[in-house]
């Protein structure tokens, strides 16, 4: 039994479905490891996978159309945006798709002391039993997927295949296979039907003792003490230099410890930064997942989900960050194209990146952002005729121009996503104390869009935000393009005052910060909740899985209990009529954090429990869309941390809040290594008792307000001194 929390998961059979293989990653190349002793599958993965699908990837030319649009709407035909578009159908981007597996045959034999399991700590998943163990981990030093097999006599046939599920006729398969003096050099190249561009993937085998064979397409390994397996994958136009990327494999250490601890050096570092305890019994700690699973109530399986929560989103974090699956998939036909889904996904899956300390999370998000924003660009004046930058509500992580839209989903005409995108970014500089450039750049561009884009106003001299998408939603009386969404209200602002503040002192910023003012407030509907949209008469639709509405409480301190009381209560109001519509788990999640922000821990556990309850995770401990395990999806695997996190300590660069929505379940506790965007580390505890302790070690010298259960006080922290606080739970 375990003394403390459980850095990672097991299983006592092998994985039978590859939902259920266990996962690693290193933010580029990424494996589901089955884990089975005779018939052992690696299925491969890469952020760069994406099948071209002949999409038109070009945004819509339709600002000369925007004024008459405007006009339209304004007026009051609220049906008006419907034919806003350039007449094409709906397209999809290109779908994310796993490249092979590697497979490892043995001969059948008695198996005994059968366990696999991955180390969240390490990165490691390891299967064994005795006579054979292979262990594979994807390293973040080398950029390179690496499996030892070991075992006493060891026989096994080795062979890179394309055939996984849905996997496209049409595809032109090349393999090599040639013997070198450590072993052999296996290859597979995959050229997409119809197009130019192709991916490949090299494996350097290496093998200690015994022979090896050539048994095209693989190879026998016959009678050896150990093989190690080191394999990338690249996607590219014309033909690879296999024998040059052999080259480069064979130029790594041959030496599986040698590469682990090059690899350990960044992934336990950012691992072990934050940890979870919620004083759970030893014994439900030492289950395996899927056993704990069914325990739905219980803190071990809270404590498991949080780890591999952080585990997870940090081994699909890299490149980019986190596709709707993750880094993963076994199947060719993924769900929405597995794709960056900038409206709602992207942005609650990263939401932990600051205060968990995953700074390589925010990093990737970044990465993705800084290399689309020539698209940005190319969407404002394609769109709306302006400067500046509108991110697209989907990406494909290669092009990030608009072009996934329709009738019930406008989604270019949707202006809120580049705040969403940025405010991750933001985060991260409070929390470190500094401004990155590229994020003041990106900023200033978002702030143009808005300057051109802001021209017309309401009766009362208000500027209004139209055309308005308030995804993926539309008013109870009106079509989907309307009017003041509250989201692209909040937005609006956001990024007109941050641009600002990261300009200070110039023109452009006195400019931002007026343009800002001259939005209108927020409107309270006739049953007493923050109104989907500001514009009279536009009625709400309560049914629906997204609360973009409530952008204002969360992610952004706009609308907050202690400084704008009644609209926080309208934002509480508007919250309990959402209904949670098709059961996503984003959905709920959503729900969840937004809760925590509005201090409602009873509403908090009750969105936890519809996740727990439904049966949304798989023995990998990844996630699913829907409940019942359907549709793997990691929305809920990588949300739920950043849930966990905000019922426990929320801060903004002035004010940090403790335990503002600690769900009476979890009585005890600790959560320690969590940031703040004040620029300090915090270790919490917490006791049945009530009893509560604080201990913050600020990197710099702050005057912020402490919110606790019994009201607010001011706090003086100074560099370098550790400041111990003393409060009660509830």
């Amino acid at each position: 039994m375990t003394e403390g929390p459980t850095h990672g998961t097991w299983e006592p059979a092998p994985a039978a479905r590859w939902e259920d293989a266990f996962l690693s990653g290193n933010g580029r190349h990424g494996t589901l490891v089955f884990g089975d002793p005779h018939h052992d599958q690696v299925i491969v993965t890469h952020h760069t996978l994406v099948r071209p699908n002949g999409s038109d990837t070009r945004p819509p030319r339709l600002a000369a159309g925007l004024p008459a649009l405007q006009d339209r709407l304004l007026a009051g035909d609220l049906t008006a945006a419907e034919g806003f578009t350039d007449g094409r159908p709906l397209q999809w981007v290109q779908p994310f798709h796993p490249a092979f597996r590697i497979r490892l045959e043995r001969a059948e034999d008695a198996v005994r002391g059968y366990r696999r399991s991955v180390d969240f700590t390490t990165g490691v998943v390891r299967a064994a039993c005795t006579g054979w163990t292979s262990r594979v981990f994807v390293s973040r030093a080398d950029d390179v997927i690496v499996q030892h097999v070991t075992g006493p006599g060891l026989s096994v046939d080795i062979a890179l295949d394309h055939r996984l599920p849905g996997a496209p006729a049409g595809l032109g398969i090349g393999h090599g296979a040639v013997l070198t003096p450590d072993g052999a050099l296996l290859s597979l190249r995959a050229r997409y039907p119809d197009s130019d561009r192709a991916f490949t993937g090299v494996t350097q085998v290496t093998v200690t003792g015994g022979t090896t064979a050539l048994v095209p397409p693989g190879v026998r390994i016959e009678g050896a003490e150990a093989v190690l397996l080191l394999t990338r994958v690249w996607r590219h136009t014309g033909e690879l230099d296999t024998i040059a990327e052999g080259r480069a494999l064979r130029e790594l250490p041959p030496v599986f410890d040698e590469l682990l601890d090059r690899h350990l050096a960044l992934h336990r570092t950012a691992y072990q930064r934050v940890t979870l305890d919620l004083a759970a019994d030893p014994a439900e700690r030492a289950l395996p997942g899927s056993q704990l699973l069914k325990r739905t109530r219980s803190a071990a399986l809270l404590e498991r989900l949080f780890a591999a929560g952080r585990y997870h989103l940090l081994s699909a974090s890299g490149l980019n960050p986190p596709r709707l699956t993750g880094l993963w998939t076994g199947d060719w036909d993924t769900a929405w194209s597995g794709a960056f889904t900038n409206d709602a996904n992207v942005n609650l899956q990263t939401a932990s990146a600051a205060a968990a300390a995953l700074p390589e999370v925010t990093g990737a998000l970044a990465a993705l952002i800084h290399r689309q924003l020539p698209d940005w660009r190319d969407n404002a004046r394609a769109v709306f005729g302006t400067r500046g930058a509108v991110a697209p509500a989907h990406t494909d992580g290669e092009s990030g121009h608009s072009y996934h839209f329709d009738r019930e989903y406008p989604l270019h005409l949707w202006t809120a996503g580049a705040d969403w995108l940025l405010k991750p970014l933001v985060d991260h500089d409070e929390t470190y104390g500094t401004r990155d450039p590229r994020t003041a750049a990106a900023l200033a561009e978002v702030a143009l869009f808005y300057e051109d884009f802001l021209t017309r106003t309401d009766s009362d001299g208000h500027l209004v935000v139209v055309p308005s998408y308030s995804p993926e939603n539309r008013p109870a009386n009106a079509s989907w393009g309307a009017l003041n969404a509250a989201m692209d209200l909040s937005a609006a602002r956001h990024a007109l005052r941050t641009a600002a503040d990261y300009h200070p002192g110039t023109p452009e910023a006195d400019r931002w910060r007026a343009l800002a003012d001259r939005l209108p407030p927020h409107r309270i509907n006739e049953d007493g909740a923050l109104a989907e949209w500001a514009w009279p008469g536009l009625e709400d639709s309560y049914d629906h899985r997204h609360l973009s509405h409530l952008y204002g409480v969360w992610p952004l301190d706009e609308i907050t209990p202690y400084d704008t009381p009644a609209l926080a209560a309208a934002a509480h109001r508007a919250l309990a009529l959402r209904g949670a519509e098709n059961d996503s788990a984003h959905g709920h999640l959503h729900h969840a954090l937004i809760a925590a922000r509005l201090r409602d821990g009873d509403r908090v556990a009750h969105a936890l429990g519809q996740v727990l309850d439904g049966d949304f995770f798989h023995a990998s401990l990844m996630s699913a869309h829907y409940p019942k395990r359907d549709v793997y999806n990691a929305d809920a695997a990588h949300t739920l941390p950043a849930v966990l996190i905000e019922m426990l300590v929320q801060s903004t660069p002035d004010r940090l809040v403790l335990l503002p929505a600690l769900p009476k379940a979890y009585a005890g506790g600790a959560l320690r290594g969590v940031r703040t965007r004040f620029g300090a580390v915090l270790d919490l505890t917490w006791s049945p008792d009530g009893e509560a302790r604080a201990v913050l070690r600020p990197s710099r010298t702050c005057r912020i307000e402490l919110r606790t259960s019994t009201g607010a006080q001011p706090l003086h922290l100074v560099a370098g001194e550790d400041h111990v606080l003393t409060l009660r739970a509830w």
